[in-house]
């Protein structure tokens, strides 16, 4: 697994192009601008540092990903519990829910989750 990490700014701009992607670069400097309040360059820094770390690629003056937004999430939810709860998912479960109740709705998609998996 790739160690995909991005910090709290990076996040908000890889969202600006998961969103809209593709997307010329030229387009992303300026939502960049409205959004971010970034210049130019700024823009292109953090692109390539996102573009080097195999999130993005920048071909041709078209910015697109190379892995989705789930696929991050995915990659860094499995990371946090693999680092924190030794990999084992009832364990990050038990922390999670310690202290607080879950609604019907959200014991009957565990419960979902869990049966999909035992058909796998």
């Amino acid at each position: 697994m790739n160690d995909y990490q991005m910090g709290a700014v990076e996040a908000r701009f890889a969202d600006i192009i998961w969103k809209r992607e593709p997307i010329s670069s030229t387009e992303l400097c300026k939502i960049s601008l409205e959004v971010l309040s970034w210049k130019k360059s700024t823009t292109y820094t953090v692109l390539k540092r996102l573009c080097e770390k195999g999130i993005f690629k920048n071909e041709n003056g078209m910015v697109s990903s190379v892995i989705s937004k789930e696929e991050f999430f995915s990659a860094q939810s499995t990371r946090f519990v693999e680092e924190n709860f030794g990999g084992s998912l009832p364990a990050f479960l038990a922390a999670f829910t310690a202290g607080k109740s879950l609604s019907a709705e959200e014991i009957a998609q565990l419960r979902r989750l869990v049966a999909e998996q035992e058909e796998v």
